[in-house]
C-alpha cells in the first residue's frame, strides 16, 4: 500500500495551481549546502534476527544499561508498573493512535479518556481535567497562556526559579515572540520560592510554583496561593511527580486555580525520555479556557449512556485561529495507561506508596547525613534531594557507576550558583541494600 496515494496527474494538477513544474522545487528555498544530493550511503539490509543482535550490541555499549540503577528522578521518575497495565493497555479497545473525533466508533477511547479525568480531577482535587496534553512542560506554558486570557490586559506572568529547568526553557519559547513578559522568582536559602518581590510587579496575570519543586523541597502552597490572590493574579500550581499528592496536601486543598504537570510516573516507563503525559485541571470557572480535549459523559437517542467530545477548542478542529490551544499530539494511549495506574492503586495504595518513597528518601538523608555529607535545603521534601559533599565527589561517582549505581545529578549546568551539588532521587524501587553502597562510599 502506497503512503501517498496521489496519481502523477493528480501531482502534475497541484503543481500547477502553486507555480511549480517538479516537486523538487518546493524545496528550493532550502539552501544547497543543507541538501543532499545523491544517494544516501546505507549499509545492506539486514534480516530480522540479525537487525536484533545488531541492535543488542549497540544497547550492550552504552556506559549505563538497564541493569543500573539510576539514582536519578530531575522529573522522570522510575516506578514499579502493576502488571494489569501492560495486559489491559494491549486491548483493541484502548491501544489506538486515532483521536476519538468520531464517538459512534470510539466509545472505548472515550470511556477510559472519562476515568482518567475523572480520577485525576480527584488526585489534583480540582473541579476538572482534560484528556492529556503533549507533556509537563507543555502543559506549563498551555497553563501560563490560559493564564493570559483570563487576566485579558495583563501581560505579565511569573514562575519559580526553583522549577524544572526545561519547563521554565519551554515557557520562554512559547512566549519569546510574543507580547508578553515572563518573569522569574528567585528560590531562598530553604530551597522554597520568595514572592517578597510579587506586590513590585505590575499587570502580572499568574504566577506557576512547583510542588515538589525541582530540589524535591515541597512548597507551603497555601502561603504562596495566598500571597499571588493577593495581588491578583492566578495561581498555577505544577508538579513533575504526582505521587506526591498520595501523601501531600494536594494543589485545589491549598487554593491554586490551575494545576498542570508530568504524568510519566503513573505506569509509564522512562524510555529515554518519552513517551509522556501532559495532567492539565483548573476551577470549572476557567473550563472554556482550558487547551486540549475534554470528554463528556451524555446520552444517545435511546437514552443509553455514552462519552464524546464536548471540549476540543484546537487550531485544527472547530475554532482555528480562535482556538485555545495548539496541542495536536494524540497523547490518548498514556492518558488511559496513567488511568488504569490510578484505578490499580486505588486511594489507598497511592498513599502507601507515597509513604514508602518518602520514607526511603528520609533514610537516604539521615545515612548521608551520619557520613558527613551536608544538605543543602533543609525543608520538607517527597523522593529527591541535594546534597552536598566536603570533597569533590566525582570519583566517588564514577566508582559508583562501576558498582552499576547513578549516584545523583551534577546540578552546575542547570544552576551554576549549586555547582559541586547533587540531587539525588529514592524511589521505591531503590533497594537498602543499593542506599548502603552509596552511602559507604562517602567518606
Amino acid at each position: 500500500m502506497r503512503y501517498l496515494p496521489h496519481t502523477n496527474e493528480e501531482i502534475d494538477a497541484m503543481l500547477k495551481v502553486i507555480g511549480r513544474k517538479r516537486l523538487d522545487e518546493l524545496f528550493c528555498s532550502v539552501p544547497d549546502e543543507c541538501r543532499h544530493d545523491g544517494a544516501m550511503d546505507l549499509p545492506e539490509p539486514m534480516s530480522e534476527w540479525a537487525l536484533i543482535d545488531h541492535a543488542s550490541e549497540l544497547a550492550g555499549a552504552m556506559k549505563i544499561t538497564h541493569k543500573h540503577k539510576v539514582l536519578i528522578g530531575a522529573g522522570s521518575y522510575h516506578h514499579y508498573i502493576p502488571e494489569t497495565i501492560p495486559s489491559l493497555i494491549s486491548r483493541s479497545e484502548f491501544l489506538t493512535a486515532y483521536t476519538p473525533y468520531q464517538p459512534e466508533i470510539a466509545q472505548g477511547t472515550l470511556q477510559g479518556l472519562f476515568e482518567y479525568q475523572t480520577l485525576t480531577a480527584r488526585l489534583l482535587g480540582m473541579d476538572v481535567a482534560n484528556a492529556s496534553i503533549y507533556d509537563g512542560a507543555s502543559a506549563l506554558a498551555e497553563a501560563l497562556l490560559m493564564g493570559l486570557r483570563i487576566g485579558k490586559k495583563k501581560k505579565k506572568v511569573a514562575i519559580s526559579k526553583a522549577l524544572h529547568p526545561h519547563y521554565r526553557e519551554v515557557a520562554r519559547t512559547y512566549l519569546r515572540p510574543t507580547e508578553y513578559e515572563l518573569i522569574e522568582l528567585p528560590y531562598d536559602e530553604d530551597g522554597r520560592t520568595d514572592l517578597s518581590a510579587l506586590a513590585e510587579i505590575e499587570g502580572l496575570a499568574a504566577v506557576a510554583i512547583q510542588s515538589p519543586n525541582f530540589f524535591g523541597v515541597v512548597e507551603d502552597q497555601e502561603k504562596l496561593g495566598k500571597q499571588i490572590h493577593d495581588v491578583g493574579a492566578l495561581f498555577i500550581s505544577t508538579f513533575t511527580e504526582p505521587l506526591a499528592y498520595g501523601l501531600y496536601k494536594n494543589p485545589g486543598e491549598c487554593g491554586a486555580d490551575i494545576v498542570c504537570g508530568e504524568g510519566q510516573s503513573f505506569g509509564m516507563p522512562r524510555s529515554f525520555g518519552g513517551a509522556a503525559l501532559g495532567m492539565f485541571a483548573c476551577k470549572d470557572k476557567f473550563t472554556r479556557n482550558m487547551p486540549g480535549r475534554l470528554v463528556g459523559e451524555t446520552v444517545d437517542v435511546d437514552g443509553k449512556r455514552g462519552y464524546v467530545l464536548t471540549l476540543s477548542t484546537r487550531e485544527q478542529h472547530i475554532r482555528r485561529e480562535k482556538a485555545t490551544s495548539n496541542i495536536c499530539s494524540n497523547q490518548g494511549v498514556c492518558t488511559i495507561i496513567a488511568a488504569m495506574y490510578m484505578a490499580s492503586l486505588g486511594g489507598t495504595g497511592l498513599r502507601n506508596l507515597a509513604k514508602l518513597n518518602f520514607d526511603k528518601m528520609e533514610y537516604f538523608k539521615a545515612a548521608m547525613v551520619a557520613k558527613g555529607a551536608g544538605l543543602v535545603f533543609d525543608s520538607p521534601g517527597f523522593n529527591e534531594v541535594v546534597v552536598e559533599f566536603n570533597n569533590d565527589f566525582k570519583p566517588v561517582f564514577e566508582n559508583l557507576i562501576e558498582k552499576g549505581i547513578v549516584a545523583g545529578l551534577e546540578l552546575g549546568k542547570y544552576y551554576p550558583e549549586l555547582a559541586g551539588k547533587y540531587l539525588f532521587c529514592v524511589t521505591e524501587t531503590v533497594s537498602k541494600d543499593v542506599i548502603d553502597t552509596v552511602v559507604a562510599e562517602v567518606k
